[in-house]
């Protein structure tokens, strides 16, 4: 089962603090393990802020300074000093990696150059950091019955306010999280 452009929703009783009521975007998933981003951990600096601090170069001007208010999220625990964007799909950057015929993640620095002006992506979320799996170790956590795992959703991810991205992530599978047991079904 390839988990690409799926989210994978903590269940209630994970207890490792990285993803604790976490949704993490799986943007990419193969034979040698899988890679995501936590998009409901929002950290202490907008990306207005952290385009600062990083000295971007624009050459655009500013067109939509309010994109930039919304947080940078902690995107996992594995390389955390990198920045991943998150966008709608638009063409033309160094290092972007195509996950549907709307999304794709982009890696490279001249992506956040464009954030905020015209030709920034119509929609996107900037991670600091990812989580990932090598080869079997998702499917050993799936079987661990620690992760629900759905479809993405668009919406969620840019346009459901971060604090109730975990609710509404399990809203989509009809079930409370109350009712959801950590206990695995053995007959």
């Amino acid at each position: 089962m390839n988990l690409t452009n799926h989210f994978l929703v903590a269940m209630p009783t994970m207890e490792d603090p990285n993803f604790k009521h976490s949704v993490i975007y799986v943007c990419e998933h193969n034979d040698e393990g899988a890679m995501g981003i936590i998009i409901n951990q929002p950290i202490e600096i907008s990306i207005a802020d952290m385009l600062e601090q990083i000295d971007i170069e624009r050459t655009l001007p500013l067109v939509d300074p309010l994109s930039l208010e919304y947080p940078v999220l902690n995107g996992g625990p594995v390389a955390e000093d990198r920045g991943f964007v998150l966008h709608t799909l638009q063409a033309g950057y160094d290092s972007t990696i195509t996950i549907t015929p709307q999304l794709a993640v982009t890696t490279s620095l001249d992506i956040l150059a464009q954030l905020g002006t015209q030709q920034a992506p119509q929609k996107f979320i900037v991670a600091l950091g990812y989580a990932g799996w090598d080869e079997g170790q998702l499917e050993q956590e799936l079987a661990d019955n620690n992760w629900l795992t759905i479809e993405a959703n668009n919406t969620i991810i840019f346009s459901t306010p971060i604090d109730q991205r975990w609710q509404q992530a399990i809203a989509i599978l009809g079930v409370s999280p109350a009712n959801l047991s950590s206990d695995i079904g053995h007959a």
